[in-house]
């Protein structure tokens, strides 16, 4: 995993489950959270493929979550310390993230297509089991995760159609 994506993929995962909470309990704090990792990961694989696109995400910025926050009615708190984490945030990558956690077959395709070696093991994410809708039934509903995976699907569609077309 490059460490260059590491900031953008520890923000949008925590985007997510303070925007969708996992069930009580730690246990299904660790597989909500090993999820929206996943997710994530693939999403900012698929957003930033190369080491130049890490490199202009660093100088430019991700742009923060506050369109994502107004969109799900986040509270936002004042405290400076508890909230710096929100400029990490990238609503592409966390509206790709959503359209991945709401279809498993979409995330499948979409780990064909993301390096690898940046995305990793994400078997929670494709073949989610029980376990996994049950300890984050909020991160998996598909209509609760509408507002925020429309916002860049059709990119996200369109990246992997054209990644996924023969050549020629």
């Amino acid at each position: 995993m490059s460490t260059d994506l590491t900031p953008v993929i520890a923000a949008g995962t925590r985007w997510l489950l303070t925007a969708f909470p996992p069930a009580p309990g730690a246990f299904s704090q660790a597989l909500a959270e090993a999820q929206a990792r996943q997710a994530v990961t693939v999403a900012a694989a698929l957003r930033y493929p190369t080491s130049l696109d890490a490199q202009l995400l660093h100088l430019l910025g991700p742009g923060g979550s506050t369109r994502l926050d107004w969109l799900t009615g986040a509270e936002q708190v004042d405290d400076d310390a508890d909230t710096a984490w929100r400029t990490w945030v990238d609503e592409t990558v966390v509206s790709w993230a959503a359209c991945l956690l709401a279809d498993p077959a979409l995330a499948d395709d979409a780990h064909h297509v993301a390096d690898l070696s940046l995305a990793g093991e994400v078997t929670r994410l494709v073949r989610p089991g029980h376990r996994e809708h049950d300890a984050a039934p909020l991160l998996r509903h598909p209509d609760l995760l509408e507002p925020v995976a429309d916002l860049h699907r059709a990119l996200l569609l369109d990246l992997l159609a054209n990644e996924n077309a023969p050549l020629g």
